[in-house]
Parts: C-alpha cells; structure tokens; sequence
C-alpha cells in the first residue's frame, strides 16, 4: 500500500493514498531508462558513419537498443546484404567504438538483423552516370587499324564489338 508520504506515480502531482496499480509504478521506474536509450540511439544514429566508418554505414543501420538492466544494452543493427556476417566478426571493435562514442557499458552486446532498412543503400537511387566522353575520331582511326593487322577469328570479332559499344562505331 502507497502512503502519503509515496510519490510513486501519482497524477498530477499528488499523493497517491491506497494500492497503486503496478503499471504505473513500473512506468515511472521505466521512463527515465527509455529516455536515456532513446537519446542515446540519436547520438549513436546521427554519429553512425564516425562509429563504423562511411562504407558500413552505406549498408547498415542502428535500429534499436534494448535496456539489459545492469548487463548493458542490445545494439539492434540493421544489415543489408552479407554485411550481417562482416559485422559478425568486427563485433569488437564496433562495440570498442560504441564504448567511446556513447560512455563505458552502454552497449555491450550487438544483435544483427540482415535485411534492407530504411535509409540503406540498397533503397537509394543509383548516382546518375557521368555524361560520355567524347571520341577522339584519331583514336578511332588507330583502333580500327590495329584491328585489322588481327587475323580473323573470335579474338578479333569481340575487339570490334568492344570498339562498336565504346566508340559507336
């Protein structure tokens, strides 16, 4: 029973008098430890590219962590692709770099979950291409020589579909 003298979650500022419902105590147990999770997420998500370097941080992402009481936290890292058994074995030193970024026993386990998340590489467009060089009909001129010094066969028949796709020619 919650005396007077408990403020153990009553609303709006008062005294709760009575048995309180355990939810409510355990939610005002509970909130400051999700608020400290949350935040540290949006560190650790802003700062992903400096923790894991800008190519890991292309094709994974920090999804989640999950309180472990006094054990640590759980890092939820979503993976695209075989990243999942990369970042298997550099575990360590990803748990090392977690360790500076966000304080000693933070995180101390990491669970990896393969599959495209939101913002991965795998959902962005492509970079355009850069527009074609133009040919240089000299250039052209000396391929298509050195083309037919070549006796007949296959090696010369692919070097002139190679020189058509390149220099339409």
């Amino acid at each position: 029973m919650a005396t007077t003298g408990d403020k153990a979650g009553g609303e709006g500022g008062r005294l709760a008098v009575g048995p309180v419902p355990i939810a409510r105590l355990v939610a005002a147990a509970a909130t400051p430890l999700m608020r400290r999770a949350e935040g540290a997420l949006s560190r650790l998500a802003l700062d992903w590219a400096e923790v894991v370097g800008p190519a890991l941080a292309l094709v994974t992402a920090p999804e989640r962590i999950t309180a472990q009481g006094r054990q640590g936290g759980v890092l939820t890292i979503r993976a695209s692709g075989p990243v999942a058994l990369e970042l298997q074995h550099l575990a360590p030193q990803i748990l090392e770099r977690i360790a500076r970024h966000l304080g000693p026993g933070r995180v101390t386990r990491l669970k990896l979950v393969q599959g495209p998340g939101k913002g991965l590489a795998e959902e962005q467009a492509p970079p355009p291409l850069p527009p074609p060089r133009p040919v240089d009909p000299q250039r052209v001129r000396d391929a298509l020589r050195a083309l037919s010094e070549l006796p007949e066969g296959p090696l010369r028949d692919s070097l002139a579909r190679l020189g058509r796709t390149l220099f339409g020619v």
